[in-house]
């Protein structure tokens, strides 16, 4: 798991960052599904992070304000869409 960890993390950020914009582009209900799965995808390394603290420290930080960040845009997104 660990071996794979960066890779699943960076395909997470990526489907987030094309769900938000395929939301801006085309509606919140499109650019949903590629959020939700990278979301889950970074989850699963968040996770294995988490459990890890000691070893992860300074990316779980990094982990937590960006996953913030994420959940207030898309929080305001949808706020401005209705």
């Amino acid at each position: 798991m660990k071996k794979y960890l960066r890779e699943l993390e960076v395909s997470g950020l990526i489907l987030v960052i094309i769900g938000i914009i395929c939301s801006w582009v085309w509606g919140s209900s499109f650019g949903m599904w590629p959020c939700l799965i990278g979301l889950f995808l970074w989850l699963i390394t968040f996770l294995y992070k988490a459990f890890n603290w000691n070893e992860y420290e300074r990316e779980n930080r990094q982990n937590i304000i960006i996953l913030i960040i994420t959940i207030i845009i898309l929080t305001l997104q949808m706020l401005i869409r209705q």
